[in-house]
This record gives C-alpha cells, sequence and structure tokens, in this order.
C-alpha cells in the first residue's frame, strides 16, 4: 500500500478510535446527568435477562416476547436461556406467506408481528437458543432484512398473479430465507445434549402458549368479551380480550404484585416519549403551547399530566395518532420523589440511554398508548378470570 494511503488509514482509525473513546466516556455520562434530577423508589423488580438489540429490524415483537419467555422460565424457576428471535421471526415470515397466499395477496409482508406471534410459533415450530441461530449469515454483522422484504415479496406476489402454485413452493420461500438470515440448523447441541426446534422448545424452555392470554381495549367491540383487533401486524386475525381502559394498569399491577411479567405494544412516536431520557409520559401541554424552558426540562424532572379518557384513546388509535409501533417488556414498578408511579420497562434497543436499556412509563401513558398486554392468564384476579371466562 503507497505511503499517502497509509497515512489515510490511519488518519481514520485514530478518528474512529477518538469516537469509540467519545460515544464509551462522554456520552453515557451526559445522558447519566440528564435524568439526575429523577428520584425512583422501587416497588417491584422483577428478574428478567440481560437487555438485548433488535439492530435495524422491526422486529421488537420477536426480542421483547422472547424476553417475556425468558422472565416466565425464571419465574418458573427454570435456568433462562438467550431464545433465538431471529428464529422466531423466520418462522413467521413462513405463517405470514402462507396467509398472504390464502388471501391472494391481501397482506402487508413484512418483519414486523405481535406478541401473540412469539407464542403461536412456540406452539407451532418450537424454539432455537440465540447460540444455535443467529440468522446473520457468516461474514455478516446482521440481518439483511430490506432485502429480504424485496425478494420474498416479489416471489410472493408472482404466485398471486399466476394463480397456481407448485408444490415446493414453501422450499423456494426457505431458500430465499436461507440466503439471507442463514440456514437453520436441523439438530443443535445445548449443554451438552443434542436437540431440534421442538425438543428444545418442549424440554428446556417448557412453556405452554396456552396458559397466556392477550388484551386490547377499544370502544368499537363488546367489553369483556373477545374479538379480532383489526391492526396491521395482527396478520394472524387473532382473538384478544377487550377490556376498559382504566382496567389495562390494574390488570398489569395484579400481574407484578402476583410476580408476573406483561410484555405490551405501544406507540412510542409521542412527544411525551424519550429513549435518550427513559421516559414516557403524556405532557400537560402540547409542543407547541410549552416555552422553550419547559421543552429543555420535560424529561429531567417529573411533570405534570393530562388525564386521557376511553374515547380520547379510541380517537388516537382511528386517527392512526396511536399504532402498534413497538413493543416493550414490563418487568417492574417504581415511584418518583412525588408518588408518581411508573413502570419499568426493558427495551431491545441495547443500553444507549441514561436507564441503560430500560424506560420508565407513567401508567396514564400506558392507559392511552398501550395497544395490547400478554400475560399469563394466572396473573389475572379470580374475579377478572370468571369475568372473561377463563379456567
Amino acid at each position: 500500500m503507497k505511503k499517502k494511503n497509509w497515512i489515510i488509514v490511519a488518519i481514520l482509525a485514530v478518528i474512529l478510535a477518538a469516537g469509540g473513546i467519545l460515544y464509551r466516556f462522554y456520552y453515557p455520562k451526559k445522558l447519566m446527568l440528564l435524568k439526575s434530577e429523577f428520584v425512583f423508589t422501587e416497588l417491584i423488580r422483577l428478574k428478567s435477562t440481560a437487555v438485548k438489540n433488535q439492530g435495524g429490524s422491526n422486529t421488537c415483537w420477536a426480542y421483547s416476547g422472547n424476553s417475556f419467555l425468558e422472565a416466565e422460565m425464571i419465574r418458573m424457576g427454570k435456568t433462562p436461556v438467550a431464545i433465538s428471535p431471529l428464529y422466531t421471526v423466520r418462522k413467521a415470515y413462513l405463517e405470514r406467506a402462507r396467509n398472504y397466499l390464502r388471501l391472494h395477496g391481501g397482506l402487508k409482508l413484512n418483519e414486523g408481528g405481535q406478541l401473540h406471534d412469539v407464542m403461536q410459533i412456540l406452539r407451532l415450530h418450537g424454539a432455537m437458543p440465540r447460540a444455535a441461530y443467529t440468522g446473520i449469515k457468516a461474514g455478516k454483522s446482521s440481518g439483511n432484512f430490506k432485502r429480504l422484504r424485496a425478494v420474498l415479496n416479489s416471489a410472493l406476489s408472482s404466485m398471486v398473479k399466476n394463480r397456481e402454485l407448485n408444490s415446493g413452493w414453501e422450499q423456494n420461500i426457505e431458500v430465499l430465507m436461507d440466503d439471507n438470515l442463514g440456514k437453520i440448523p436441523v439438530n443443535f447441541d445445548y449443554q451438552g445434549k443434542s436437540y431440534t426446534a421442538r425438543s428444545f422448545a418442549d424440554q428446556v424452555i417448557g412453556i405452554d402458549p396456552d396458559q397466556y392470554i392477550h388484551i386490547a381495549s377499544v370502544t368499537t367491540a363488546p367489553q369483556y368479551k373477545t374479538f379480532v383487533f383489526l391492526i396491521p401486524d395482527n396478520w394472524s386475525f387473532s382473538q384478544f380480550y377487550n377490556l376498559p381502559m382504566e382496567e389495562l394498569t390494574a390488570v398489569i399491577d395484579r400481574a407484578l404484585i402476583k410476580g408476573f411479567t406483561v410484555a405490551c405494544t405501544i406507540d412510542i412516536s409521542e412527544p411525551g416519549f424519550s429513549w435518550p431520557y427513559g421516559i414516557a409520559y403524556v405532557p400537560q401541554k402540547s409542543a407547541s403551547d410549552m416555552t422553550g424552558e419547559e421543552k429543555s426540562t420535560q424529561f429531567i424532572r417529573p411533570q405534570p399530566e393530562r388525564k386521557v379518557d376511553a374515547m380520547e384513546r379510541q380517537s388516537a388509535f382511528d386517527a392512526w395518532q396511536t399504532t402498534d409501533d413497538h413493543a416493550l417488556h414490563i418487568i417492574g414498578l417504581v415511584k418518583d420523589q412525588n408518588g408518581k408511579e411508573y413502570y419499568v420497562a426493558k427495551n431491545s434497543w441495547g443500553r444507549g440511554n441514561a436507564f441503560q436499556g430500560f424506560i420508565y412509563l407513567t401508567k396514564e401513558y400506558v392507559r392511552y398508548k398501550s395497544t395490547a398486554l400478554m400475560l399469563h392468564k394466572d396473573a389475572l384476579s379470580s374475579a377478572l378470570k370468571n369475568k372473561l371466562a377463563i379456567h
């Protein structure tokens, strides 16, 4: 290599190293300072596994859903294992492709999904440890979902257009996923024993998907009954129990008190949500009505909140202001120095925020902006189980 090129490479290396140092030492410290006026007292903190990072993929549902499964293993007295979220995503792609063809192309096809998809894939296809299947091809740093979406949509839309399915269409889809996410091993070793995805789910994870329920809250369906929740990512047209808005947080509270964590989907596009600060609340004022001082401090210290009712919640959903754009795993409850309670939610964007990968959600924010909950049916009170006819 020419001397000039060596110099350029050396300069770039110094810049990258300096950037890494600044991020590691300066940026995290800056974030820590931003939360310094919050004083949280821990009320409940249930055990969970380490924070993961979904990268640039739209697979939060698989990360949060599998985080929930891992916490369930802990609750059940098992040693938790890091479950492969990309195995779950890949098998969900296959099931989604089936529905896409059954509906003659009338279904959105991407890596998005709902928390119940984790249970459905566990039921149909089992699970794998992350060490056995990463969903990343050798030599690559991440899964190529952008390309995968394009090739799958092209292949499936051609099948619909030609109005003919050959017997090997599923194998053809598997080959496309192999090319982008790597092949799934038929057998793998875990702690000195050989497993398949089915035997690993049954013998190691040991969770029965039929013991888990899914809850939503709308004003357009009968309360305390099941209904098909019409949201884009409910591609399986699964049913949810419909509860009044004010009961959502009561369900979460009861679950946490009884030692059960809760997975939830929630809208994070709100001005009251901040990932860097790790705080989510319902601002009393709109952004346009805030002063410069109010804007600059809205996530630094506890703030007053606007109260929301069921009609406002429904209106936001109907106007697409509330969407199921993210999934979180609720593992605890705290209160701030003013006595307001917040849920502690584990995120899947790594540890690069003020709370090392966790977010503190006010109860008002959850009542307003959550779209669905997933939890074990035994986390419900006896009275609510009877009302929902759950046995």
